[in-house]
């Protein structure tokens, strides 16, 4: 029973709040928090029991059922659902209650926290799925959850747009994985993760033959096809390129979602699901080396992206691009606990930097330009430390939980081959990168002179406790998550493709460490004297290396070549298509029909003219014409 209470908690608190939220309205929280934090006591229990090793499945009802196919909808839970079990209960607890400080006042109080409730709900029926339908549907549900919580101010244009930018680009990744699920029951007849596992081996020889572009036809690995569909779902949800332009755009929803659903969970979902079917990457090397790439491709270009933003929140979210993609690097590689082990230690420090802005925009009336910061650290003083504690740990700071979590990836992408060490040196390079854009974040926005403006300077001051104490906890677990055996504990349920993965027992990882930490601290250096001893170089240099600014700036460009591309000879297009089939073939049958009933109709009027003598010179007629009929045949 305590299993199934874990959903069913946040599910009921959506359906108060949706059905009774307009009389409940600012008590709103009453409904959801104790909600949430009890799902997370609950999950505390699941953890303990599935720390044995013990796998717990529960059917909860046969839920489709159409000749050999049968889907029942069930609740599975091994080592890896629990840690996700506690990452998603535990940061939306906290957002929760952050929440209630930050929105109270806010229109819709009572519609956002039926919408974050909602959201707890599908993220944990994803993480608990066990087969590949209830992924697929609950996978949708947070999309869903997303766009419905980036849009919460719907009153702005900014907010609508990227509520509808963010729908439609992950619409492209998820039609994939839709094709990748049934292209799964095509080749194994079963949606259910362990028959599909137990059987993927079998297939590993099987082909499809695809038509190329240029004529002809491909022939393509079925496994790898599977796993590369199911990867462009992923791209999508977890904002890898070239699908990672909703993500940043995703920041004009208000920021405990921020925390919530683009930096700790939702985002996450695509380097959960990589993990969950490490069974199927690990026999499709080519797939692999598709998911490292990608990963390292992206994790590099947030990097680069988040030197030059000056919005609070989009250097942030930047940053989140990137580690994501250290993540899904680590996956690609085989390195399956590492990404994991960074994705929980991530779900910690970027909820705490997000949570973080949020206090900073609250105190200085929703602005989030940093150039219009500066000498926070001493009004803002819990803000400020838990705000370098979550940048300390970003940066892979020695004995904070980033530290731990990078160096596993590290270390072992580069005992993974030549391709791991190409990687792996990107790797090291973001590290610097890294470690720059957090603590320019620091040194931009709480050092040096005030530049805030003077109607708000004299009223800066602490948000509430309900929102300090989340930073508080969140800046514990931040570094104290590192120290949790978090590697041993699902070693045993994703092992790698040469194995079971092993920690810091390679060679070279104590000198990976070494270097990841010195490189670590030249960024927070370079940083100070950039931004700290000397505050005119950022612009000397921004006009120094000009064309290099632009492109980190205005974000390689991409969304520009986007809208080259796609956008532009999409409008085109369908101006188009509605002049020729709207106006012309649509239009004209529905006008058609009208104007021949209208002819019709006049017709008719012409012989009901209300005249007796006219209707029996029409009846005489007929009868006439009738007879006359009737002689001849």
């Amino acid at each position: 029973m305590l299993y199934t209470l874990i959903p069913l908690l946040p599910l009921a608190a959506f359906l108060i709040l949706g059905l009774f939220g307009h009389w409940i309205k600012d008590r709103a929280h009453l409904v959801a928090v104790p909600a949430v934090l009890t799902s997370f006591l609950f999950s505390l229990f699941v953890f303990d029991e599935v720390a044995g090793g013990k796998n717990v499945t529960i059917p909860l009802y046969t839920w489709l059922t159409s000749g050999d196919l049968r889907i029942e909808l069930s609740l599975y839970f091994d080592r890896l659902t629990a840690v996700m079990l506690l990452l998603v209960t535990i940061v939306s607890g906290l957002v929760h209650v952050y929440t209630i400080g930050y929105m109270h006042g806010e229109r819709g109080y009572a519609r956002f926290f039926a919408y974050i409730a909602l959201f707890t709900f599908s993220m944990l029926m994803l993480v608990m799925a066990d087969n590949f339908l209830q992924l697929f549907v609950f996978w949708e549900a947070v999309g869903l959850c997303s766009y419905l919580l980036i849009g919460h101010w719907y009153e702005r244009q900014t907010a609508r747009d990227a509520a509808t930018k963010a729908f439609i680009v992950n619409r492209v990744g998820d039609f994939g994985f839709l094709l990748g699920v049934l292209l799964i029951w095509l080749s194994f007849g079963s949606l259910e993760y362990r028959h599909v596992f137990a059987q993927a081996a079998d297939l590993t020889g099987e082909t499809l033959n695809l038509l190329s572009p240029i004529g002809g036809t491909w022939e393509v690995s079925t496994l790898t096809l599977i796993c590369l569909l199911l990867f462009l779902g992923a791209v999508g949800k977890s904002a890898q390129v070239p699908l990672h332009v909703w993500l940043p755009d995703a920041m004009e929803g208000p920021t405990p979602i921020s925390a919530l659903i683009h930096a700790a969970t939702m985002v996450t979902a695509g380097v959960f699901m990589v993990a969950r079917m490490a069974p199927l990457y690990n026999l499709s090397a080519a797939a692999m080396d598709v998911v490292a790439v990608t990963g390292t491709v992206t994790m590099v270009l947030g990097a680069t992206i988040a030197l030059t933003q000056h919005d609070i929140k989009r250097v942030v979210a930047w940053s989140t691009v990137s580690q994501l993609g250290f993540m899904m690097m680590a996956c690609g590689l085989g390195a399956y606990v590492a990404g994991i082990f960074h994705l929980l230690t991530h779900g910690a420090f970027k909820a705490l930097l997000f949570l973080g802005c949020g206090s900073v925009i609250i105190a200085l009336h929703h602005e989030q330009d940093m150039r219009k910061m500066g000498g926070l650290k001493d009004k803002l003083p819990v803000t400020y430390w838990t705000f370098v504690i979550g940048s300390l740990a970003l940066a892979g700071f020695p004995f904070t939980a980033g530290f731990f979590s990078k160096d596993e990836i590290l270390v072992e992408a580069w005992s993974a081959g030549a391709l791991g060490k190409t990687l792996a040196t990107f790797a090291l390079v973001t590290v610097v990168l890294t470690a720059f854009y957090s603590f320019r974040l620091v040194f931009v926005t709480f050092w040096g002179e005030s530049r805030v403006d003077p109607q708000h300077a004299g009223h800066l001051h602490e948000p509430s406790r309900t929102m300090t104490v989340p930073l508080v906890i969140l800046a514990f677990l931040s570094i104290v998550a590192g120290y949790a055996a978090i590697p041993d504990f699902l070693a045993p349920v994703l092992p790698g493709p040469r194995g079971l993965a092993i920690h810091h027992e390679h060679p070279a990882a104590g000198g990976m460490m070494a270097i990841a930490a010195v490189l670590g601290l030249v960024g927070i250096a370079a940083a100070y004297l950039v931004y700290v001893t000397s505050p005119g170089l950022p612009d000397r240099l921004a006009r120094q290396w000009q064309r290099a600014y632009r492109l980190s700036f205005n974000k390689w460009y991409v969304d520009e070549a986007y809208d080259r591309a796609v956008v532009r000879p999409t409008v085109r297009l369908a101006d188009r298509l509605w002049t020729w089939v709207d106006v012309a073939v649509i239009d004209g049958a529905v006008n058609g029909v009208a104007r021949t009933i209208a002819w019709w109709g006049w017709l008719m009027r012409l012989v009901q003219s209300g005249q007796t003598q006219h209707y029996a010179l029409g009846m005489t007629l007929g009868a006439v014409v009738i007879l006359t009929v009737y002689l001849l045949l």
